[in-house]
């Protein structure tokens, strides 16, 4: 993705999603479904997730991520309703 070629991707509402990049002075521009609504945003740490980053440095976090909980320790706030 990148701003020449104006690629997107969708991550659906309510779905966890991290940003990295692989080049010194990028930005990351992201569109969101409604207003910011801070008392609804959560977050995960990213390094309790199990993925590889592919990273050779410390990663530069916002303060809110630098302070999230682990996956494990995530309270979520949707409910799991079986179909059946």
């Amino acid at each position: 993705m990148s701003a020449e070629n104006g690629r997107q991707i969708l991550v659906p509402k309510g779905f966890l999603h991290d940003f990295v990049t692989r080049e010194l002075d990028r930005e990351i521009c992201y569109k969101c479904t409604d207003y910011y609504a801070p008392d609804c945003d959560g977050a995960v740490r990213w390094d309790s997730c199990g993925i590889d980053w592919g990273l050779t440095g410390d990663p530069i976090l916002s303060e809110k991520d630098a302070a999230a909980p682990a996956l494990a320790d995530f309270d979520s706030p949707f409910v799991w309703e079986s179909a059946a």
